[in-house]
């Protein structure tokens, strides 16, 4: 990780740090926490799309997996939340696994198919489990989240539960792309035929990307369900998984800085489109165009090129 990287993170640690000092309202709080959350499902995708070059339109089933193991778990079998996460977190990783083998063989639209089908198996399996998830009605009276005895109630505490597990994982996935396997998914997002020739296991290295993404985005959903605690299907739908896709597309797939921004974007974005009603998805299919055609690299690309010609001039 170079030192741009490192004054980057404490900068943003330390202005997290400090925000709820002055920022004193639950709403704004809330939307920052939001913000967190999706942050750490796209850090995962980005890893996916960005650098291994792999496709999914299904990934938020893994949040669903997450949110609902983790809720269920807590209200209906009386877990401890922590030991909720981690078993979420195990059965995304285990379900990553038995998608990932048979479907990261495909490329290009015949895998963006193969997980936009999972993601829609795992939907209905919510809706249909009503013992277990309430089905249609959604599952409630999931319990906030306790560590070391102490239960972490109240926005405050949960904003910075939320932000130091992104900058952690953002810790992480910066050393994990400047590591050696960093640029074997670089390699591989170039030519799978060229990384087999320098002696990469290209197959097991896609596996390994995509549990490590399921993992991140199941992470999110546990967080998602015990802040809100109330959980239903149509969050994890498809649409939620185009929504991370796009967090990703406008952000810059080449970059982690990148997807922070795109989540931040795009989940300000909802707030000031409810007047709009149904045709705020208009909004985002001409933001995404114009980021395509003039942007083609990402925003966070887009701006870096920007800053430095005008700092040129």
């Amino acid at each position: 990780m170079g030192k741009a990287n490192r004054r980057a993170l404490i900068v943003l640690a330390i202005g997290l740090g400090l925000l709820p000092v002055f920022v004193s309202s639950d709403y704004y709080l809330s939307i920052l926490i939001f913000i967190g959350i999706n942050a750490i499902a796209v850090m995962g995708l980005s890893l996916l799309m960005g650098y291994a070059g792999q496709i999914s339109l299904g990934h938020a089933a893994f949040l669903g997996i997450g949110a609902y193991c983790s809720g269920v778990l807590t209200v209906k079998f009386g877990f401890p939340v922590l030991l909720a996460f981690g078993c979420g977190v195990f059965l995304s990783a285990l379900m990553a696994v038995a998608i990932a083998v048979p479907t990261l063989k495909l490329k290009g639209h015949y895998l963006a198919v193969a997980t936009l089908g999972f993601g829609e198996i795992i939907f209905i399996i919510f809706n249909e489990l009503l013992d277990l998830t309430g089905g249609p009605s959604g599952l409630s009276g999931i319990p906030s989240v306790g560590l070391l005895g102490a239960t972490v109630t109240g926005t405050r505490a949960f904003f910075y539960l939320v932000w130091i597990l992104v900058l952690s994982l953002l810790l992480f996935s910066l050393n994990v792309i400047h590591s050696r396997m960093g640029r074997a998914l670089r390699a591989v997002h170039g030519s799978d035929l060229a990384a087999e020739a320098m002696g990469i296991d290209v197959s097991r290295l896609k596996v390994q990307v995509f549990v490590l993404s399921a993992v991140y985005a199941s992470i999110a959903g546990s967080l998602y369900a015990h802040f809100v605690t109330f959980i239903s299907p149509p969050t994890f739908g498809l649409f939620a998984s185009i929504l991370l896709l796009m967090m990703v597309v406008i952000g810059g797939s080449g970059s982690i800085w990148g997807a922070l921004l795109g989540a931040g974007i795009l989940t300000l974005l909802p707030e000031y489109l409810r007047a709009l009603k149904d045709f705020d998805v208009l909004v985002y299919g001409i933001l995404l165009v114009v980021i395509l055609l003039f942007m083609p690299e990402g925003l966070f690309k887009g701006l870096t090129v920007l800053t430095g010609r005008l700092r040129k001039k």
